[in-house]
């Protein structure tokens, strides 16, 4: 696990573009956070270093938006409709084991259909500043523990 502390949007958003640098095809990133925690400017930031330069919003209502002109398509998911109904019939394997990225917000109602290796990170605001974030990074898996010591490496060069 790797805590990562941001003072500003600016940051958040350059911490997600580096990460994004380093994914590959089929990876899954949970975050996790309050309203306002930062999940989607993280998002943002992410698809900034995928390429993509279309708008990101947040698809509370849509459940998923699809990115597909950046270095790899990215599916930005917002689960948290879900919590009452689950996802079993979303078809959500089809995005996990694609040729692309899901970063997944609020993926913990619907746990049980998640892949079981990810990236999980988690959110949190500043109690005495609302631009600073506090984001724990925690990797589930091979692939990810890798994932983190190069986005070490990258971060501190």
């Amino acid at each position: 696990m790797e805590t990562v502390r941001t003072s500003n949007e600016m940051e958040t958003k350059k911490l997600a573009s580096t990460l994004a640098a380093l994914v590959k095809p089929g990876m899954t990133i949970l975050l996790e956070g309050e309203l306002g925690a930062g999940k989607t400017t993280f998002t943002k930031g992410f698809a900034e270093g995928l390429g993509i330069d279309r708008v990101i919003k947040s698809p509370t209502y849509t459940l998923i938006r699809e990115y597909t002109q950046g270095r790899l398509p990215l599916y930005h998911m917002d689960l948290y409709r879900l919590e009452d109904t689950g996802a079993e019939e979303m078809g959500l394997d089809e995005y996990f084991e694609g040729d692309g990225v899901c970063v997944i917000e609020w993926g913990s109602v619907v746990k049980e259909d998640l892949p079981e290796e990810h990236l999980l990170i988690q959110i949190k605001t500043s109690l005495d500043d609302i631009d600073k974030r506090e984001l724990k990074l925690t990797a589930v898996g091979q692939a990810y523990e890798s994932l983190l010591e190069e986005l070490e490496h990258e971060r501190r060069n």
